[in-house]
């Protein structure tokens, strides 16, 4: 917007969890608007996680929220021209950008995996996440090299 930041819109909690994190990650999986087959999607997967879950003391919620937290980078790279030159320049990321990324992370590696279904798919990405094992994870670790390869340029940060 030219004037103003847009306010942030409400979200719904999910009908079966009632939480907002859930409708945000739905919301991001959904393709062509069919918000209906996305939660059942992530419905299916956190069932699947259930049955396959060997620590009792964590429900498959709590473990896809660790396997988020998992994914979650804590500094990006940034590119900054300064005299003609690009570096790249390690910046702290804000707090809701952070889950917004992690979130992107998990369902792109998740839709890259071999198994049969979307739902089978996302519950063993989430699985490998939370053991901090899987693509998503490698991802935010390389993220974190990249930034603390090029942490001799944090002085250029704006």
């Amino acid at each position: 917007m030219r004037k103003r930041q847009a306010k942030k819109r409400p979200l719904l909690p999910d009908p079966r969890f009632g939480d907002q994190l859930v409708t945000r990650f739905v919301n991001m999986m959904m393709w062509d608007g069919k918000k209906s087959v996305a939660f059942k999607v992530f419905y299916d997967a956190i069932d699947i996680v259930a049955e396959k879950n060997t620590d009792e003391e964590k429900t498959a919620l709590e473990l896809w929220k660790d396997a988020l937290s998992n994914v979650m980078p804590h500094v990006e790279v940034r590119s900054r021209r300064v005299g003609g030159a690009t570096f790249q320049i390690p910046m702290q990321i804000r707090p809701d950008r952070k889950i917004s990324t992690a979130m992107k992370w998990l369902i792109l590696y998740a839709r890259k995996r071999n198994e049969k279904s979307m739902a089978q798919k996302l519950a063993a990405e989430v699985l490998a996440a939370a053991k901090e094992e899987g693509a998503a994870v490698k991802k935010r670790v390389d993220t974190h090299k990249m930034a603390e390869a090029n942490k001799a340029f944090s002085h250029f940060r704006f």
